[in-house]
C-alpha cells in the first residue's frame, strides 16, 4: 500500500523521502491516509431508503499506535464493511463524461504540492517524473479526474491501462496526489487513495521501495489490504482479507485489473506467497 494511502497508507513502513537509514518507514504508502477534504462525508439518506454511501467519517478515528508505528489493527467498523463513498473532484471532473488523460512535467507548482513525498535525496530525479491525469469511474457512477506521480517511461503504458478500466467502469473511490499532510497524519487505518510515487523505504527493509522510483501503484487499498502475519493495512481493512467478496473494486486473481497491468509488464502483490500485497502493482516486481 502507498500508507496509504493514499497512500494509501510513517514510522515503520511509509517513510518521506529522506534516506531509508534516517527515517524510518511507516504504514504503507501510497495509500495514505485519508484528508477530509479529498473525499466528501456521506450524504443523508432519504427517508424510508437504506443508506447509499457509508456513514464512516474518515479521517477523524485516531488510533493508538503500536510498536511498529502503524495504528492498532482492529475490526472493520460495521460501515465499512461494505464500503461505498461518492468522490469529490480536487480537479475538473470530464466535461463530456469521457477518458481523457494528460502527461507532463512535474511542474514547481505540482513539485511544491508533494511536498516531503519527494526530495533530491530519492532514488529518481524529478526530470524521470511525469505529473499524469486521467479519468476514473467512481464509486457514485460519475466520472472523475485523478492524478497521479509515476516513472516517466511508464506514463503512457500506464494511462492505457486506466483508460481500459474507465472502459469497463471499474470503479475507483480516489485518485489524488499524497503529500506532507499524508506523511505527518495520526493513522485512522481508513484511507483508500489510488496513488503512485512516495520515496519511502521497502516494507520491512532499507531498500527503496518502487513506489520510491514511481514504478508501483496502490489501488483502492482498503477494499484491497496489506498482509503479513498480524499487519493488516490499512489497519482497519480487515473484513477485506476475505478474497471470496465480489463488491466492486475489490481485485480477484484474473480481473480486467490483473489483466491489464500484466499487459504493460506490471505485476500484482496479490499473488504473493509470503504476504499479500492486494493493492500494490509493480514495474519492479517488488
Amino acid at each position: 500500500m502507498i500508507r496509504g494511502g493514499a497512500l494509501v497508507l510513517v514510522a515503520a513502513l511509509l517513510a518521506g523521502c529522506s534516506s531509508p537509514s534516517t527515517r524510518p518507514e511507516p504504514a504503507p504508502a501510497p495509500a495514505p491516509r485519508p484528508v477530509p477534504s479529498a473525499t466528501s462525508t456521506a450524504p443523508p439518506a432519504p427517508a424510508g431508503h437504506a443508506p447509499s454511501y457509508s456513514t464512516w467519517e474518515l479521517g477523524v478515528h485516531v488510533l493508538p499506535r503500536t510498536s511498529q508505528g502503524f495504528g492498532e489493527i482492529l475490526p472493520t467498523p460495521k460501515a465499512l464493511r461494505t464500503r461505498r463513498y461518492p468522490t469529490r473532484d480536487l480537479l475538473p471532473p470530464p466535461a463530456d463524461g469521457r477518458f481523457h488523460s494528460s502527461i507532463g512535467p512535474v511542474t514547481p507548482a505540482i513539485r511544491q504540492r508533494m511536498g516531503e513525498t519527494w526530495s533530491p535525496a530519492c532514488p529518481v530525479g524529478l526530470a524521470d517524473l511525469a505529473y499524469v491525469t486521467v479519468s476514473f469511474r467512481g464509486f457514485d457512477g460519475a466520472a472523475h479526474t485523478g492524478e497521479l506521480v509515476l516513472a516517466a517511461d511508464q506514463a503512457a503504458p500506464v494511462v492505457s491501462v486506466f483508460r481500459a478500466l474507465f472502459a469497463a467502469g471499474y470503479p475507483i473511490e480516489e485518485m489524488r496526489l499524497p503529500t506532507t499532510a499524508d506523511l505527518d497524519a495520526p493513522p485512522t487505518g481508513d484511507g483508500n487513495d489510488t496513488a503512485a510515487l512516495v520515496c519511502r523505504a521497502t516494507r520491512g527493509a532499507t531498500s527503496w521501495s518502487a513506489h520510491a522510483y514511481g514504478l508501483a501503484i496502490d489501488v483502492n487499498p482498503f477494499l484491497n489490504p496489506y498482509h503479513k502475519g498480524d499487519v493488516v493495512l490499512p489497519e482497519r481493512a480487515s473484513a477485506y482479507l476475505d478474497r471470496t467478496r465480489t463488491q466492486p473494486g475489490i481485485i480477484h486473481p484474473g480481473d480486467l485489473v490483473v489483466r491489464e497491468f500484466a499487459r504493460i509488464g506490471w505485476s500484482w502483490g496479490g499473488s504473493w506467497s509470503s504476504l499479500q500485497d492486494y493493492q500494490h502493482f509493480t514495474a519492479t516486481g517488488r
